[in-house]
């Protein structure tokens, strides 16, 4: 089922009457392709699950329309959109079963919908199958962990075979072990069955794991879409840059002057076409190539061995904090050392214009991704 959010806005009234309405979500315009898991992405406060609360009919937009395939549902009350909401603090009943939550929505089905029990029973079954939870059926959700929870509270979403699935946080609750098995199964489940499926997180590491595609957010408004890679490989202005990754990218003041990329007094790298002028330089923790006679010098302030990898940290003037660059453990780094000098990779390497922040693209041979 395809989704199409067509220039939708969500205002709230202001406490203070005096003043404008809050924009929550800004003429927001995204079209979800049919079978795809894609990500809402961005800080607390953004208007993602604003925007999933408007998809599912729990708020009306104040502008714009909401298409599920060629059926315009804007008006439309959430019970009859056929949407499956998971909670992030799973809104288990505490009294009843495991099973008895899982049938609780094929039990308020009317009319034309209505099944009988045997039919009940057997959807639960199979959701329970799919979700690998059919030998906790007679448990409590106070006797089961916080991922088993989850995966009951999955299962009821997709009992009555939604046409859109909306998972809002799922995983916030979970340790950072069950939060990594347990997106693995929400994607293998999404994958199974086939349905359109918007996934709201904050954390960037879970968005681009899973996600067909990824929707940066920022104050209402989108920033970026696009295949996770791509987005994080091409992003189109610094705060999409910021905020995806880990550790984040190392951000300084810059200065283009003849074609030649300043950093501080060094002329690091060369970058054809571009006019003179100052720049937000953003480089990947792993864009740093060291070498004795790099162009880049740094100052170093410790060096952590982590196994297949070697994280460096230093400090320039031309950033306000400490950095870090992720290289090979191949490169042996003495810890000793007052100096260190780097390469920059060109690919790894963005600029941005200071006063708008907007991406500015200089030819490396590579086209830096234009």
């Amino acid at each position: 089922m395809k989704v199409l959010l067509e220039n939708v806005t969500k205002k709230f009234p202001n406490r203070n009457r005096k003043q404008e309405d809050v924009v929550a979500v800004d003429r927001f315009h995204v079209e979800i392709p049919s079978g795809k898991l894609i990500g809402l992405l961005g800080p607390s406060g953004c208007g993602k699950s604003t925007t999933l609360n408007m998809i599912c009919g729990l708020e009306t937009p104040t502008e714009g329309r909401i298409f599920f395939g060629e059926e315009d549902v804007t008006e439309i009350p959430p019970e009859k959109r056929g949407v499956g909401l998971v909670f992030q603090n799973y809104a288990l009943y505490p009294h009843l079963t495991v099973r008895q939550n899982i049938l609780f929505p094929l039990q308020n089905l009317r009319g034309k919908d209505k099944l009988s029990k045997e039919e009940m029973l057997q959807k639960a079954d199979e959701a329970a199958k799919l979700v690998q939870i059919e030998t906790l059926m007679d448990r409590k959700p106070s006797e089961l962990s916080g991922g088993q929870q989850q995966r009951v509270a999955i299962a009821r979403a997709l009992v009555k075979t939604p046409r859109v699935l909306l998972l809002d946080e799922p995983l916030s609750n979970l340790d950072a072990r069950l939060r990594l098995q347990t997106r693995e199964e929400i994607k293998r489940i999404q994958q199974e069955t086939g349905i359109t499926t918007v996934f709201v997180t904050h954390d960037q590491d879970e968005a681009m794991s899973i996600s067909d595609e990824i929707v940066v957010m920022e104050a209402g408004r989108v920033q970026q879409i696009g295949h996770p890679q791509e987005v994080y490989d091409n992003p189109v202005n610094l705060f999409v840059a910021k905020f995806l990754g880990t550790p984040p990218i190392n951000v300084f003041a810059g200065e283009v002057k003849s074609e030649k990329l300043y950093i501080g007094e060094d002329a690091v790298l060369d970058v054809a076409g571009v006019a003179d002028r100052k720049v937000c330089v953003g480089v990947r923790p792993e864009g740093y190539v060291p070498n004795v006679n790099g162009k880049f010098r740094c100052t170093l302030s410790s060096v952590e061995v982590m196994g297949r990898d070697t994280s460096v940290v230093f400090e320039h003037p031309a950033a306000e904090t400490r950095l870090r660059a992720i290289i090979s453990a191949d490169h042996l780094i003495d810890n000793s050392q007052m100096e260190i000098r780097f390469d920059l990779k060109p690919n790894k390497v963005f600029l941005f214009d200071e006063v708008s922040k907007q991406r500015v693209f200089f030819d490396d041979g590579k086209e830096n991704g234009k």
